[in-house]
């Protein structure tokens, strides 16, 4: 099986960190990190560019030397350089790079001065205060070790949608105070990635302790881990860590964008700060003592000669030339929707009714709600054969006539089989309105042969829509073989379009991909495969992956109305 991107990706990182705690000249140490970034970014498949002969020194920060280093994890699926430094650098000591607060600086420290080369070591250690003791270190990151290495286990990232309830009563409590004028949720969360390691929250207030003895009364924290006069760090009863920072009003734009990251997006604003002899960081926009920015992220850009740069976009992943250039994207907004084109009813494993789902529907403003239950493939969930698909699409006709300012759509979610070919005979497909087809079964094929099934299905003049793409769940399965580019080459050229399924726990596609069809000109239909009435909420998540692929209005087929909508799906009438 060819080796995921994220997989060579983790593995230069491994070099990076190795190589630090050795001692390494900076300037490798960074291109490693840097190359690794451009590998879990990539759209493509590096393992089979490499395969394909394809010249990888044509990508941003990669090397001839690097380039060789990524053939090699995608041949063998290792590297001897990796291999070479864990056999030189103590498990241990390799053990403490998962230490929070411990960066591999400081784990070379630790152990050039002191000796350590275990979490036992390091505890030791700090409980006998020799870690305060070294420079850089001091009383404050010793405490901070002690909690860090007595915390329980808990998981590394938590999805979105497990980490915005805290997220936004955080931001509720903090706005309950009076000292509070504004209080945002940065980091992974406001850039909208699809799962959150911690939250990172900015305060603007002049009143710093009030703010924090607030904060810590937060009635769902379960320690506090530190608690200063601007600065407090929890541990939420859900296992979030919660960090804050207070700020004053002259500094929460730069607070704000210092917070909200991605770290390469920020690093590549203070280099474009230092160019203008302005120096950036997260109190202000100075040159030399006068503050010239900091109030709003806004005036921030605009000092630097940029357009405002959304949340979304701040990847290090061209926006900041596109805001240069006056060339960024009107991401699509919520608002911008339609209707939804993917939603499961009781007639299969669905958890609402027909006339349930499309008053839910129309209480969101939408104008169409395409009703897309299970064939008969899915047995776990009673999919639908041809009678009882036809008895539903009655139903259907019989409900349209009724309602008022919502149409409800006949379609199907249809299996595609393990030839390629679909779960329900082209008559009744003919007679839909939307037909969706998905892979639910063999999802272990060989690339090759995933695409060849995925590639015959598209082929049929009856699909429109292919959902759920790459069929992964995230932290639970990872997609399966398919070459994404050729599907997008033979959607583009069908006229047939791809999910964005706004499932949280799918999120299918992925923010690169959705990037990449914009690129290729393969047209979205941003979908929420709802199976409740609750579950049409979830669009939010689509939305915000689609912003964070760079998708805007026109890319996006649910966006239109009912008419041009059909016209699209190439089906005439009303």
């Amino acid at each position: 099986m060819p080796v995921h991107n994220a997989e060579i990706a983790e593995i230069l990182y491994e070099v990076a960190d190795l190589l630090e705690i050795e001692g390494e000249n900076p300037f490798r140490v960074r291109a490693y990190r840097e190359a690794a970034r451009t590998v879990e970014n990539h759209p493509r498949s590096l393992a089979e560019m490499a395969g394909e002969g394809e010249d990888l020194t044509r990508l941003p920060g990669i090397g001839e030397d690097l380039a060789d280093k990524i053939r090699e994890i995608a041949r063998t699926g290792t590297l001897r350089q990796a291999e070479e430094l864990r056999e030189r650098v103590p498990p241990g000591l390799r053990g403490l790079l998962g230490v929070p607060g411990l960066g591999p600086r400081r784990v070379r420290e630790l152990h050039r001065r002191l000796g350590v080369e275990s979490a036992a070591e390091l505890e030791r250690a700090a409980r006998e205060g020799r870690v305060r003791r070294l420079p850089g270190f001091g009383a404050k990151t010793e405490r901070n070790i002690l909690e860090a290495l007595g915390r329980k286990e808990r998981p590394q990232r938590f999805r979105l949608s497990a980490a915005e309830p805290a997220a936004r009563a955080l931001e509720e409590h903090l706005e309950g105070c009076g000292a509070v004028r504004e209080a945002v949720v940065a980091g992974s969360f406001r850039r909208r990635k699809e799962t959150v390691g911690d939250l990172d929250v900015v305060a603007c207030s002049q009143e710093g302790r009030r703010v924090i003895e607030h904060f810590v009364a937060f009635e769902d924290i379960e320690r506090v881990v530190s608690k200063g006069s601007t600065r407090s760090s929890v541990v939420l009863k859900n296992g979030l860590e919660a960090d804050l920072r207070v700020v004053p009003e002259e500094s929460f734009g730069t607070a704000l964008l210092y917070f909200t990251g991605a770290q390469p997006h920020h690093v590549a604003l203070r280099d474009m700060a230092l160019k203008r002899r302005l120096k950036l960081n997260e109190y202000g926009l100075f040159r030399g003592e006068e503050r010239v920015a900091g109030r709003t992220e806004e005036e921030v850009y605009a000092q630097l000669g940029l357009r405002y740069i959304e949340p979304e976009l701040r990847e290090h992943r061209g926006e900041i030339e596109a805001a240069r250039q006056g060339s960024l994207p009107q991401l699509l907004a919520q608002e911008d929707l339609r209707g939804d084109l993917h939603s499961h009813t009781t007639a299969t494993d669905g958890r609402s009714g027909l006339h349930e789902m499309a008053e839910a529907a129309r209480e969101r403003g939408y104008e169409y709600l395409a009703v897309t239950d299970h064939s008969r493939r899915l047995r776990v969930a009673r999919g639908l054969d041809e009678r009882r698909l036809r008895e539903q699409m009655e139903e259907i006709d019989r409900l349209n006539e009724e309602l008022e300012g919502i149409t409800l759509l006949k379609g199907a979610e249809v299996d595609i089989l393990e030839d390629g070919s679909l779960d329900l005979p082209d008559g009744v497909l003919e007679e839909l309105d939307v037909v969706v087809c998905s892979v639910h079964h063999k999802l272990r094929l060989p690339e090759r042969e995933q695409t060849r099934r995925v590639l015959r299905a598209l082929e049929n003049p009856n699909v429109n829509i292919l959902a759920h793409p790459t069929g992964r769940l995230i932290g639970r399965r990872e997609p399966y073989e398919l070459d994404v580019e050729r599907v997008m080459e033979a959607a583009r050229e069908r006229g047939c379009v791809l999910e964005l399924n706004s499932n949280p726990e799918r999120l299918d596609l992925n923010d690169a991909h959705c990037k990449l069809a914009k690129e290729m000109g393969v047209k979205i239909a941003v979908s929420t495969d709802a199976h409740s009435a609750d579950e049409l909420a979830n669009i939010r998540f689509g939305v915000g992956q689609a912003r964070r692929g760079w998708l805007e209005r026109e890319d996006v087929v649910n966006t239109r109305p009912l008419g041009e909508l059909r016209r699209l799906l190439r089906r005439e009438g009303a």
